[in-house]
C-alpha cells in the first residue's frame, strides 16, 4: 500500500512538471521512511552551492574520501554527494548497476571504471526516481530503456549530463555522462600529437576544400580531436554548421545542429539542407551510411571543409571503410585531405612513477617497433600508485595518433579499390607512424608505460 501512495506521489510530480515546463517547480525525494524534503529547482537542473561544492572538494580528493563519505550520506543527499564527488575526482562517466543483494555504484575515471560503493538495494528507488525526475523520464516505467538529460549547474559552469536507463534482471541500471567544459582540450598542442604530425594536420585545416577524417573505437577521443579542429580554423569570416548526435559541447561562434530522427532531421538530411546554409567548414558527427557519405564527399569536393568520424580500426582501414558505405573511389582520393586513426592511453602519475630498465621482451617490441633507436639499452616507466592517483598510478589521458594524407601515389591505389593490408604497406613504406610507434615514444618519453599501451591497443 505504501508502495502504491509513493508511486501516485512520483505520478504527480511527474504530471505537474510537463505542465510547468521551464518554470520553477517542487521538487521531492524520499529516503528511506516516508519524510518528503522539498527543494526548489529548475526543471531538469542540478544547482551545487558553491558553500557546497567547496566542502565537498576539500573533504573529497580520492576515492577512498569519497567512499567514506557516500557510506554516511544519507540517501536524499546521495545524488548531490555523488555528483559533486564525480566533478572533485574527474570522473567521465557515473554507473549504478543493480546486482541480486546491492547496487553497484561504480565511475570512470581516465577511461577505466572504479568501484565506489555499494548499497542496499532498498535505498536504490528513491535515487533511480529523484534521478528520473530530474533528467525528465517517465518514473513509472520500468521495463523499457529511457534516455534523458540534466544539467548540473557550478560555479557559473553548466555541464551537461546524458543519462541512460535501462532495465536488467535485478532492476534499471543508470550510465550518466558528464559532459565538462572544463576537461575539453581546445587546442591542438593538448592532444599530445607530435609535432611533425601536428604541424601537417595544420597545414591541412588551413585549406578551404577537402575533408579530414578521424577514426576509432567509440571513447577514443574522436569528437575531442574535431573541436580542436574547430577552435583552430574558428575565426571570424568564417561560417561553420556542424550536425551531431548529440552536442557535447557547445563551442562559441559555430552553429551546432543535434539530429532529431522522430522529426526527420538525420545526419543525411540535415548535411544536406546544412550545404544550403553556405558555410565554410561543416563538422558532421559521424558518418554513419551511403547517402550521409555521398553528401559528405561532395560537400568536400564543392567548397567546403569537412570534419568527419568513422568507426574503424586504424588510418588505413578509412578508404575502404567508405568504399563498403557505398562512396566510389574516384570521388574519394580528391575528397579526402588527411585520414586519422587515435586512441587514449592513461598519462603516468609524475607524482610516483618509477624509472625501470626496459626488460628483455619488452626491449625486444621497443627496438623491432623503432628501428632506428640505436640503442643497447632502454630506460622506460611505469605505474607504481600513490594517495594522488587514487592508487592506480595513472592520472589523465593523452592521445596516441596515426595519420596520412592523400598524395597522387595513395590516390592512384585507392582507384583500384585496395584492401587495408594494401595501404597500410604504402603509407608505412612513406613514412606514417603508426599509433603503436607513437605509443613508444610516449612509453620512451615516460608519458605513458608498456602496460597501459598494451591494454588500449592490444598488441
Amino acid at each position: 500500500m505504501a508502495g502504491q501512495n509513493l508511486e501516485n506521489k512520483l505520478k504527480e510530480i511527474r504530471q505537474r512538471e510537463l505542465k510547468e515546463k521551464g518554470v520553477k517547480l517542487q521538487e521531492r525525494s524520499l529516503n528511506q521512511g516516508d519524510k518528503v524534503q522539498i527543494k526548489e529547482t529548475k526543471l531538469g537542473v542540478i544547482e551545487l552551492k558553491k558553500d557546497k561544492i567547496s566542502t565537498t572538494e576539500k573533504e573529497i580528493k580520492n576515492l577512498a574520501d569519497l567512499k567514506n563519505k557516500i557510506s554516511k550520506t544519507a540517501t536524499t543527499e546521495a545524488v548531490e554527494i555523488m555528483f559533486g564527488g564525480a566533478m572533485s575526482v574527474k570522473a567521465s562517466d557515473i554507473h549504478f548497476e543493480p546486482e541480486e543483494k546491492n547496487v553497484r555504484l561504480r565511475f570512470r575515471i581516465d577511461g577505466v571504471l572504479q568501484n565506489i560503493f555499494d548499497f542496499e538495494k532498498k535505498d536504490y528507488p528513491a535515487i533511480l526516481n529523484r534521478i528520473k525526475l530530474i533528467a525528465g523520464l517517465k518514473i513509472n516505467i520500468h521495463d523499457a530503456p529511457q534516455d534523458g538529460r540534466l544539467t548540473l549547474k557550478s560555479e557559473g559552469v553548466d555541464i551537461e549530463v546524458r543519462v541512460s536507463v535501462l532495465p536488467g534482471a535485478y532492476g534499471e541500471s543508470i550510465v550518466m555522462r558528464l559532459l565538462d567544459p572544463k576537461t575539453l582540450k581546445k587546442d591542438l598542442e593538448e592532444l599530445g600529437i607530435k609535432l611533425e604530425l601536428l604541424e601537417e594536420i595544420k597545414k591541412q585545416l588551413k585549406k578551404t576544400t577537402g575533408s579530414i577524417l578521424t577514426t576509432g573505437p567509440t571513447g577514443s577521443g574522436k569528437t575531442t580531436t574535431l573541436y580542436a579542429f574547430l577552435n583552430f580554423v574558428n575565426k571570424p569570416g568564417i561560417k561553420i554548421i556542424t550536425i551531431e548526435d548529440p552536442i557535447e559541447y557547445h563551442i562559441k561562434g559555430v552553429s551546432q545542429t543535434q539530429v532529431e530522427p522522430e522529426k526527420g532531421y538525420t545526419f543525411s538530411n540535415g548535411l544536406r539542407s546544412i550545404v544550403r546554409q553556405d558555410p565554410d567548414v561543416i563538422l558532421v558527427g559521424e558518418i554513419r551510411d551511403a547517402e550521409t557519405t555521398e553528401i559528405a564527399m561532395h560537400a568536400a569536393l564543392t567548397g567546403h571543409l569537412v570534419f568527419s568520424t568513422l568507426h574503424t580500426n586504424d588510418a588505413a582501414g578509412t578508404i575502404p571503410r567508405l568504399i563498403d558505405m557505398g562512396a566510389k573511389p574516384q570521388i574519394i582520393a580528391p575528397a579526402i585531405n588527411l585520414a586519422m586513426a587515435q586512441r587514449l592511453v592513461r598519462k603516468l602519475c609524475d607524482n610516483c612513477k618509477e624509472k625501470i630498465e626496459a626488460a628483455n621482451e619488452e626491449y625486444k617490441k621497443i627496438k623491432e617497433s623503432l628501428k632506428n633507436i640505436g640503442k643497447n639499452e632502454i630506460w622506460i616507466f611505469k605505474a607504481k600508485g600513490c594517495q594522488e592517483c587514487n592508487f592506480t598510478g595513472y592520472q589523465g589521458r593523452i592521445g596516441i595518433f596515426e595519420a596520412f594524407t592523400i598524395d597522387e601515389e595513395v590516390e592512384k591505389l585507392i582507384l583500384k579499390s585496395p584492401a587495408i593490408s594494401e595501404i597500410k604497406e604504402l603509407i608505412i613504406k612513406k613514412g606514417m607512424t603508426t599509433m603503436l610507434q607513437d605509443g613508444y615514444l610516449k612509453v620512451l618519453e615516460g608519458i605513458t608505460d608498456m602496460a597501459e599501451l598494451e591494454r588500449v591497443l592490444g598488441e
